[in-house]
């Protein structure tokens, strides 16, 4: 579980586009808390104390604890919208949480030892199929990450979601029971087609013993040790 970020935000006076447009102009991001059975809260967030956290691994798993006015609201980010040229952002959207709350989050997954797979290291490739594990859990006891160690893999070797250390009270999603998570697959090798050595080149078929003259060209010179024809008397 990572550590509980805090956040400094004020309630906005207005909703609805001009309250939003009004919260940016004083340098704040506007933002609404919804969710746990409770009316949503109009803010507008302290920059400053969430912007590093929104470019981390994870942002949206991650519990944050928003300082609103004094009232302290545990909240999981639910909804980022950027600026498309900038990448300023314009809005967020978090959903409140209680001690109690059973919600669904998508979970990374790392990958570690890469150096002791002897099929990577023979050129296998590490083919990831899922990059995150969703799973439903108490928002206390998210997981910041699942890890897999490839150490001994070799190439035709799968990971699968049984493999994953799951915490207790955490239960994955999955369609299939078993998903698989990544594999160690065979390198994909390009052969480049060579000729026959055998084969004669087009300037060797054309000088062979016993070849046609192209139209309109000489005759071919008499093999080594012969004499030249003598040319046509007129």
């Amino acid at each position: 579980m990572a550590e509980t970020t805090k956040v400094v935000a004020k309630k906005r006076d207005r909703a609805g586009k001009g309250g939003a447009r009004s919260s940016r102009r004083e340098g704040l991001i506007p933002a609404v808390i919804y969710g746990d059975k409770q009316a949503p809260v109009m803010i507008a967030v302290e920059p400053k104390s969430i912007e590093r956290e929104m470019h981390k691994e994870g942002f949206f798993n991650h519990l944050i604890k928003i300082d609103v006015e004094g009232t302290s609201i545990d909240v999981l980010p639910r909804d980022l919208q950027t600026d498309p040229v900038t990448d300023k952002p314009l809005h967020l959207d978090f959903l409140r949480v209680g001690p109690e709350s059973i919600i669904s989050v998508q979970v990374p997954v790392h990958f570690k030892n890469e150096a002791g797979s002897p099929g990577i290291k023979r050129g296998g490739v590490l083919n990831i199929v899922l990059h995150e594990i969703t799973v439903r859990t108490k928002p206390t006891t998210i997981p910041e990450y699942f890890e897999v160690d490839l150490t001994g893999l070799e190439i035709g070797h799968s990971i699968h979601l049984s493999a994953l250390n799951v915490p207790e009270g955490v239960r994955v999603v999955a369609r299939e029971k078993d998903a698989t998570v990544a594999s160690i697959a065979a390198p994909t090798v390009v052969r480049e087609t060579q000729a026959d050595p055998g084969a004669p080149t087009a300037e060797g078929a054309a000088t062979a013993p016993g070849a046609a003259p192209a139209a309109g060209g000489a005759a071919p010179a008499a093999a080594a040790g012969g004499k030249a024809p003598a040319p046509a008397k007129k």
